[in-house]
């Protein structure tokens, strides 16, 4: 199974390459397709294959590498503020609360350990995260999408800017205005909340809608969500029945009244996007091709020229 997306992987690759020749059309922010085609030709093989060695070993970090690419996005553009440590004088973004249980970081830094001994001083930290967010999603058994490449390293990470990631707790307006504000349809709202078909949600992100009762929850699964959280704050619910498999089951589960997080529910119980929700329960194809183009807007994000950015030796810290 794991060969044959290799196979198509890489085949997808060679049309993207094919795509850059002819010159697809590009107008991010100077960024492009094939960008790295002369300078650093092995970056997105060297990612691809830290993605693959390390998922093989540990399948739920496909859920962290799609997670820090939108905790990266949101704040401040796709511009890996989000991998800056923090130092004696400034408390870094990785160390907000809402970050700290973020995962794949070493993913990161091992992407980049071996493209700095390639070709060193050429591929940005903030480009490595958007193209193993996108291997991640391949990897699990989602769509394959193309990104171009070209952003620049962010000089700027700050607890303080993690105020504007949104909330578990938010409702499906509160959602569309937040997302809105950065150029997302309602349409990308959803898809992008399909990324929940990955990973697990802690129970202190959920605990407070099991302390009265929720008509908008199923009942024998508000006892599941109970007995799971029994062990603490911090104990760990899957989205989904299948947890480490890009599909539609999310939304499934919304369907059913088991969406674990308030703002997950919330896309059925709105009348504004409970037609989207139905859709991509019904349609997987139709979820997928939706979520390429929304996640190839959110790796573009407000990306940095460089006149404002860097590009890193060391993703952990500025040059």
């Amino acid at each position: 199974m794991k060969n044959n997306k290799m196979v198509s992987v890489n085949f997808l690759r060679v049309i993207m390459l094919m795509h850059a020749i002819i010159g697809l059309p590009y107008n991010v922010r100077g960024l492009s397709m094939g960008y790295y085609m002369m300078s650093c030709p092995m970056a997105e093989q060297i990612v691809q294959n830290s993605v693959d060695n390390a998922l093989r070993a540990d399948p739920t970090l496909a859920a962290g590498l799609i997670r820090m690419l939108f905790h990266d996005c949101f704040i401040e553009g796709c511009d890996a503020s989000i991998l800056l440590d923090s130092t004696k004088d400034n408390t870094a973004e990785k160390d907000s609360p809402a970050n700290l249980s973020l995962r794949g970081y070493e993913i990161i830094d091992d992407a980049k350990a071996e493209i700095e001994n390639t070709c060193p001083g050429v591929v940005s930290c903030a480009d490595i995260i958007a193209m193993a967010a996108r291997d991640a999603v391949f990897w699990a058994g989602g769509p394959y999408y193309q990104i171009a490449n070209g952003r620049f390293d962010g000089k700027r990470s700050k607890i303080e800017d993690t105020r504007n990631l949104p909330s578990p707790f938010l409702n499906a307006s509160q959602l569309i205005q937040t997302f809105g504000q950065r150029g997302f349809s309602v349409r990308d709202v959803v898809a992008l909340s399909g990324a929940h078909t990955l990973g697990v949600a802690r129970c202190s992100s959920f605990k407070d809608r099991l302390t009265t009762p929720d008509s908008t929850m199923d009942s024998s699964f508000a006892k599941t969500l109970s007995k799971t959280c029994s062990a603490g704050d911090n104990t760990e619910q899957p989205f989904d029945a299948t947890r480490n498999d890009f599909d539609n089951a999310y939304f499934n589960a919304l369907q059913r009244k088991s969406g674990v997080l308030f703002s997950d529910q919330t896309l059925f119980n709105s009348p504004m996007t409970r037609n989207l929700v139905n859709g991509y329960a019904f349609n997987q194809a139709m979820f997928f091709f939706h979520f390429q183009q929304a996640m190839q807007k959110m790796s573009d994000l407000n990306v940095k020229p460089g006149s404002q950015g860097e590009v890193r030796q060391n993703c952990r810290s500025l040059n």
